[in-house]
C-alpha cells in the first residue's frame, strides 16, 4: 500500500503543469469544459499507467534488489530533467476540436513525462507495478480533471516555477537514490 501512496503523491507533484494537464487546459479556456475532453484523457491516462507499470513488472523482475534501486535512480533522473528542461507548448492559434488529435498529443506527452517515469521508478523500486499502476491512473486523472475545471489557475505562470523547483529535487533525489544504490552513501 506504501508504493500506492507515493506513487500517488508523486504523481500529484510532478504533475503539476505538465505538458498533459496544459493541453487540457489550455483547450479548456479556448473552446469550454467539453466532457469528452476530460473522458479522452482520463482514458489515455489510465493506458499510459498501464504501461508504465507494465514495463516496470518486466523489468523488476530480472533486477537484483540494488539493480532496482539504480534503474530507479536513472528513470527519477528522467523525470527530473523532463521537469527542468521541457517546458509546456504555447496556446494553440487554433486548436482542433477532434477528439483523435487530442487523444494523440495526450498520449505523446504521457509517454514522455515525469509522472509516467515517476510510476515506472516507483514500480521497479518497490517491485509493486500494479499498486504503482493505479496509483499513476488515479492520479493522472485527478490532474487532467484540474486543468480541465480549473484551466486559469493551471495556466498561471507560477506553476511553472513550482514545476522546474519539483524538477530540481527530482534530479536531487536521483542522485542521492543513486548515490546509495551504488553504497556511497
Amino acid at each position: 500500500m506504501a508504493g500506492f501512496y507515493l506513487a500517488f503523491l508523486a504523481m500529484l507533484l510532478s504533475g503539476l503543469g505538465a505538458r498533459d494537464q496544459m493541453a487540457v487546459a489550455q483547450l479548456s479556456l479556448r473552446q469550454g469544459q467539453r466532457p469528452a475532453v476530460l473522458i479522452a484523457g482520463v482514458l489515455i491516462a489510465c493506458a499510459s499507467a498501464a504501461f508504465a507499470a507494465w514495463a516496470a513488472s518486466l523489468v523488476a523482475p530480472m533486477l537484483a534488489p540494488r539493480a532496482r534501486l539504480f534503474m530507479a535512480a536513472l528513470a527519477l533522473a528522467f523525470a527530473g530533467g523532463e521537469s527542468l528542461l521541457i517546458v509546456p507548448a504555447r496556446k494553440p492559434k487554433e486548436p482542433t476540436r477532434s477528439l483523435a488529435a487530442l487523444g494523440f498529443v495526450l498520449l505523446y506527452h504521457q509517454m514522455t513525462d515525469a509522472p509516467r517515469f515517476l510510476i515506472f521508478a516507483i514500480a521497479v523500486a518497490a517491485n509493486a507495478p500494479i499498486p504503482a499502476g493505479l496509483a499513476g491512473a488515479v492520479g493522472g486523472a485527478a490532474l487532467l480533471f484540474a486543468g480541465w475545471q480549473f484551466p486559469q489557475a493551471v495556466t498561471h505562470p507560477r506553476l511553472r516555477k513550482a514545476r522546474r523547483a519539483v524538477g530540481a529535487l527530482l534530479v536531487l533525489l536521483a542522485l542521492y537514490t543513486g548515490l546509495h544504490a551504488l553504497d556511497r552513501i
